[in-house]
């Protein structure tokens, strides 16, 4: 696919990662036209600033909500590929405002399915969480929900409409609800407040997300969940890299919180590819019957991927290397 003839739509567009996909685009992939949507005109307006919107420029600004459907339609007129990255993401949040989680993260994800449908998108991605897989918050269970939509929609649009497929990754550094401006804040007090010392997490810069998403852009056929292998950190570690010198205090884990994160559960794990970089989770509907990527095998019957059990742990040097890098 030639990311110059297409023309591509993000919603959420203003906020970590879209402004990361905004960057990487204009500077690696120059689409036609690159719309960004959002409901917040402020920050619309600060991106305008470094993005604009003028003379040549493929940037284009759509004030809207997921939420409205009338308007997800109006802004997906002649798009080719849409990434959904708009979300309510802040657990304590979600916990107080149910319904609100509810309305933005599962109806939002029902609008986008039917607006991309009846305008003719290609081809829609839609950003997902280790807190979908097992879910024990609010925030993971709406997540969760509209992954089950995505799949599910392909069965709508058939082989020849629109496909969707989604991505599912861990905790970005840096990004809004990040633990680390937290720690670069509470340093300057001497102490530092951990949820429990046992806690791991995957880490993932943005850079590398919004790179993945690209690349699973144009692997897509619709129904996977694609999911990158990526390092895991202790929290203690982190702590020890950001301020080595603070006392910490134990706070406990907070409501809607694990100890460890997971990616991909040991049921998925009967139906999951397994690549050097990545896993792909396939549906489980009679419509899928794409033949396998190459390089793809089964992932082991039985086994999951998760951040306590990960293979792959983040050095003190390459902690401090993502952390300069945000």
């Amino acid at each position: 696919m030639s990311w110059q003839d297409l023309t591509v739509l993000v919603t959420g567009g203003t906020g970590s990662f879209g402004r990361k996909f905004t960057e990487i685009m204009l500077r690696e992939y120059r689409p036609k036209k690159l719309i960004i949507f959002s409901r917040d005109e402020l920050k619309q307006h600060q991106m305008r600033q470094v993005y604009p919107d003028t003379d040549d420029s493929p940037m284009r600004y759509f004030i809207g909500d997921v939420r409205d459907r009338d308007r997800l339609h109006r802004a997906m007129h002649d798009v080719d590929i849409v990434v959904h990255a708009a979300a309510l993401k802040q657990v304590p949040a979600c916990e107080y405002n149910p319904l609100e989680a509810v309305k933005t993260n599962i109806n939002g994800a029902a609008n986008i399915i039917d607006a991309a449908i009846d305008t003719g998108v290609k081809k829609v991605l839609a950003l997902s969480t280790d807190k979908a897989v097992s879910p024990v918050n609010l925030y993971g269970a709406t997540k969760l929900v509209a992954e089950k939509l995505f799949v599910q929609a392909n069965s709508y649009s058939g082989h020849e409409g629109t496909h969707f497929s989604c991505v599912r990754y861990g905790n970005v550094v840096g990004s809004r609800g990040s633990v680390v401006p937290l720690f670069f804040q509470q340093r300057q007090t001497g102490r530092i407040t951990l949820t429990d010392e046992r806690m791991t997490r995957f880490w993932i810069t943005l850079e590398q997300g919004v790179k993945f998403v690209i690349r699973s852009i144009e692997l897509m056929r619709g129904g996977e969940v694609f999911v990158p292998k990526i390092p895991s950190l202790r929290i203690t570690d982190l702590a020890g890299v950001i301020a080595p010198d603070c006392e910490y205090a134990i706070i406990g884990v907070r409501p809607g919180e694990k100890l460890h994160e997971m990616l991909v559960s040991r049921d998925e794990s009967r139906y999951t590819l397994e690549f050097d970089d990545m896993y792909l989770i396939q549906p489980l509907h009679p419509w899928w019957g794409w033949p396998a990527l190459e390089g793809a095998r089964p992932m082991a019957d039985g086994t999951e991927f998760s951040s306590d059990t990960n293979s792959w742990w983040l050095t003190s040097h390459e902690l401090r290397q993502m952390i300069d890098e945000v």
